[in-house]
């Protein structure tokens, strides 16, 4: 139950006690107390009343959307990163020149993973993307101690060994799609004819976004031979 987590996150954000809130929603403490920890359930009149308290919809209040407006998002309705007009990190290059060169290099990744039409190889490699970001999040979320950690529904304790979980099958999904096997009832890259490319190849296909791949790929095997020592 998303509820108790998130009207214990409202209240923390909005910097009031318990016993305030609870005032304020005509109810006791103690009860205001149960439905926070999840013990009790409360009616529905009380969730409408929490959502005009804190000026957000049902919708978010029980988490069914993650917009306080209740919003469900489509791929309409998502802004996008190239049209924006403060695309720039202000201060310094190096945010700037790090996003664009994730950001156009996603832009060939999944142009490729396009043309194999596959939905079951779009679904894991985005499930792995995402994990990573939100890992980073959160870290930066939680550097900060005032920063309500009702925010999460998953507990420290188990989210750092969970998302790399997460990672993981999502990787080994990726790899068994690729081969051509069928994961979770979704088909695999039967002819990876589709994926057949060079630099060569992906420049003249995508000219603006591949020289950020490559330095991408440099800059990340650059790490990766930072681990060993160098032959």
């Amino acid at each position: 139950m998303e509820f108790n987590r998130i009207i214990k996150l409202l209240r923390k954000e909005r910097g009031i006690t318990q016993k305030q809130a609870a005032e304020d929603l005509g109810v006791s403490q103690a009860l205001l107390s149960h439905y926070e920890k999840g013990i009790r359930e409360c009616g529905l009149d009380f969730v409408v009343r929490v959502a005009d308290y804190y000026n957000v919809s049902c919708d978010y209040l029980l988490g069914r959307s993650a917009e306080r407006n209740g919003m469900m998002l489509s791929a309409e309705d998502l802004p996008n990163p190239e049209k924006m007009k403060d695309n720039v990190y202000h201060g310094s290059v190096l945010p700037t020149m790090n996003k664009k060169l994730i950001s156009n290099s996603l832009n060939v990744l999944y142009a490729k993973i396009g043309q194999c039409h596959s939905k079951a190889l779009t679904t894991e490699v985005s499930a792995y993307l995402m994990m990573a970001v939100a890992k980073m999040f959160r870290l930066l979320y939680s550097a900060e101690p005032h920063n309500a950690s009702s925010m999460f529904s998953i507990e420290p304790r188990r989210w750092h060994g969970y998302s790399d979980a997460v990672m993981r099958m999502a990787e080994s999904n990726v790899e068994a799609l690729l081969d051509g096997q069928d994961v979770n009832g979704g088909e695999g890259v039967k002819d990876p004819a589709c994926l057949a490319m060079t630099t060569e190849s992906l420049t003249r296909e995508f000219p603006l976004y591949t020289p950020s791949l490559l330095n991408l790929v440099k800059t990340s095997e650059t790490h990766v031979k930072g681990l060993s020592p160098q032959e």
